[in-house]
């Protein structure tokens, strides 16, 4: 069950990472796991079943409008967000696992969900004519091995035959965590940080792993569509509640 990820022992771990383990759940261990979890950690994870219609902000119940107050006062310059969890346990930790850790395990079934999801809600929202992984600084990309936003936008767009294209915008320094910044600092530390490189499609995805605080997303957005993009939608694994 879900709780055995909180006890997750290094020897564990190692047996989760070994490929004996690839039939059992990423989590508990159990077998019979499809894709990397069993079901009953499948129906444990926390949907984003209540949220903003447009930035995916999770809600205690929902809206009539379908709209958080925010994107009500300042609407963002993307239409809608694909979001299917929150950040949340056991969410929080799988990402954490395979983000800080490269322990891609932990990710599969998160991308076999996600890659359902997005294909779920294609047909209503439009096929976007390519992906753009949120960028990443070099030198955290050299520390870390790889970006994770780029995997997850390869991994869709193998799926479902949609382009993927990672060096369309650049970031141009590396900043402080948003997390840690209101709302004015956030801004101001974010302000030039993202340069496009070449021309921008009309309809366009923005693809990563958490959206937290949305600052980031919305200046990326906000470029892209001085660039030339006209429709964004913002794909995502997960999404920090307020």
């Amino acid at each position: 069950m879900i709780n055995g990820l909180i006890s997750l022992s290094t020897s564990t771990m190692v047996k989760v990472n070994s490929s004996r383990r690839a039939g059992r759940c990423v989590i508990c261990l159990a077998g019979a796991a499809q894709d990397g979890l069993c079901q009953d950690c499948r129906n444990d994870l926390p949907a984003n079943r209540w949220c903003c219609l447009t930035c995916a902000l999770p809600l205690p119940f929902p809206t009539p409008d379908g709209h958080c107050g925010e994107c009500l006062a300042s609407p963002p310059r993307y239409s809608r967000s694909l979001i299917p969890w929150r950040y949340q346990f056991p969410v929080d930790g799988m990402i954490g696992r395979y983000k800080y850790h490269g322990q891609h395990k932990f990710a599969r079934p998160l991308l076999a969900g996600f890659t359902d999801y997005i294909e779920h809600h294609l047909a209503a929202e439009g096929r976007p004519q390519v992906l753009i992984p949120a960028p990443m600084h070099w030198t955290r990309r050299w520390q870390r091995g790889f970006n994770q936003a780029q995997d997850i936008a390869e991994a869709v767009g193998r799926r479902l035959d949609l382009p993927v294209n990672a060096r369309l915008v650049r970031r141009t320094r590396r900043v402080h965590a948003q997390r840690k910044l209101n709302r004015t600092s956030r801004l101001a530390n974010l302000q030039g940080l993202f340069e496009v490189t070449g021309p921008v499609p009309a309809n366009i995805a923005i693809v990563d792993d958490v959206v937290t605080t949305g600052a980031t997303v919305r200046e990326l957005a906000s470029v892209l569509t001085r660039a030339g993009a006209k429709e964004i939608q913002v794909w995502a694994l997960a999404r920090t509640p307020g």
